[in-house]
């Protein structure tokens, strides 16, 4: 997504790496976010570009398998991310949090996402974890749930 109005920032304050990564010609801002226009004009965000999953060859936003993963019965809370494979460049891996007094099962979990997306989006593993990291505003922190996994990589793409 990206926008224009005359109410846009000009860049920010003495990071010029970080403005010219996020400003394009002509004044147009690069959100940072992925979203859709509907067959009416309404424009759906549906995730962050920079968090999105890309398997061999495919787009595979977390927002959209965290919500098919969410209402499995033994899951609090949920993230997904991307984690390093040989063949497909980066395997969907879910991180689950159990509600209180139930344990889950990880394959439980796949045959849950398999119901309800498309097979290339489910994920190919499961780690149970007590809780999400989270920000002090509440924000998941998915890298620190990804620096596992990419660690003593240049990249943390593959």
């Amino acid at each position: 997504l990206w926008t224009r109005s005359s109410n846009n920032m000009v860049g920010y304050w003495n990071l010029p790496e970080a403005t010219k990564g996020t400003m394009a010609e002509g004044g147009w801002i690069k959100t940072g976010d992925a979203g859709y226009l509907d067959e009416d004009g309404y424009l759906f965000i549906h995730d962050r570009v920079k968090d999105m999953i890309i398997t061999g060859g495919e787009n595979v936003y977390p927002a959209e398998v965290e919500s098919a993963i969410f209402g499995h019965p033994d899951i609090a809370e949920v993230a997904v991310i991307g984690v390093p494979d040989d063949k497909w460049g980066e395997a969907v891996k879910a991180v689950c949090a159990p509600k209180a007094g139930c344990t889950i099962d990880p394959e439980s979990v796949i045959g849950w996402a398999r119901e309800r997306i498309a097979a290339f989006k489910v994920p190919k593993s499961v780690d149970i974890i007590p809780a999400l990291p989270r920000n002090a505003s509440g924000k998941i922190l998915r890298k620190d749930l990804r620096a596992p996994y990419w660690e003593g990589r240049e990249r943390q793409v593959n």
